[in-house]
């Protein structure tokens, strides 16, 4: 719920978007935060399913066969304990159903070391987009002062791999001897424990992170106009192609524009503006409309308003 708020209150928060960690296009805190919310809703079905999945007894006997006591009791208990009868079972029930649950939880911590390392990310020094709550009387590091280390989300990177390692244990559990054996039995007493004790310990501190984090747009904004607009470059090249000219010169042109501004800490914008080609082809006010940022953001409220449908 915490991210379906957020979503709303940062939607047209515009920051610039990156794949392979390299200035891509525009985008929104908003919809970094939406993307996260529809994850965390599935997280939320498949532990539904693998909680359906594991509400099974048995009382079946040493190896199944209810030699012993018949299949009646084993529903009446089971009824009583809100549980469903495993249609089949050995001495005990089979450990795919533990394996989907600790699995689950796994992959749930998996998205939350996805968000903590993302803020990690923007929380750099050359970024500084947003960063982790840091308290007045917090230190950052004993030896530099000025430090304002991501020390919340590395932790819960680092406890999601702890997670993930519990369901290595839980999928060997699977394969037994025979009807059964025990070693399965003294590993989940530590996995089972432990992967709940850590889902709910990361889920309250990425919550808390996330209700308390520092937003600094203004370093949004340097960072997204850095070189000129270099983040326009798709929206120039397909008008030039919508203009007439041919994509492999549009693209020729373009690039080169864009990377003498990278490379020299120039403006891609006026690298196009001194281009002849680019400014016969589009004209002067055409060229400028193209740098409007508003282009990218059309859809944002059609996008964040699809959490309305989600439960979390």
């Amino acid at each position: 719920n915490t991210l379906k708020i957020k979503s709303k209150e940062y939607a047209y928060t515009v920051m610039i978007g990156r794949t392979h960690g390299v200035h891509a296009e525009p985008v929104t805190l908003g919809l970094k935060l939406c993307v996260y919310a529809f994850e965390m809703a599935r997280n939320l079905e498949r532990l539904e399913q693998a909680g359906e999945n594991i509400r099974y007894g048995k009382i079946s006997g040493a190896v199944g066969t209810y030699a012993n006591t018949p299949p009646e009791v084993e529903k009446k208990v089971c009824d009583a304990l809100n549980l469903k009868p495993s249609p089949a079972s050995t001495q005990i029930l089979q450990r795919d159903r533990h394996a989907q649950l600790i699995s689950t939880l796994a992959i749930c911590g998996a998205t939350l070391e996805k968000i903590a390392l993302e803020i990690r990310n923007l929380h750099r020094t050359d970024v500084r987009e947003v960063e982790e709550p840091f308290g007045k009387e917090q230190k950052g590091s004993s030896a530099m002062p000025h430090k304002k280390n991501p020390i919340i989300c590395e932790r819960i990177c680092g406890l999601a791999r702890v997670l993930r390692s519990n369901t290595v244990t839980a999928l060997e559990n699977i394969a037994l001897w025979h009807e059964r054996d025990i070693s399965h039995s003294s590993a989940e007493r530590i996995i089972i424990p432990d992967s709940f004790i850590l889902i709910d310990y990361m889920l309250d501190k990425i919550i808390y992170v996330i209700e308390n984090m520092n937003v600094i747009e203004s370093n949004m904004q340097r960072n997204l106009m850095k070189y000129g607009g270099i983040i326009f470059s798709q929206r120039v090249l397909l008008e030039l192609i919508n203009k007439g000219m041919k994509r492999e010169e549009a693209y020729t042109i373009v690039q080169k524009a864009a990377l003498d501004a990278w490379e020299n800490e120039g403006s891609f914008k006026e690298n196009l503006f001194a281009e002849e080609k680019v400014l016969s082809c589009l004209g002067k006010d055409n060229l400028e409309r193209l740098f409007d940022v508003s282009y990218h953001l059309k859809h944002v409220e059609e996008i964040i308003g699809r959490l309305e449908n989600i439960k979390l």
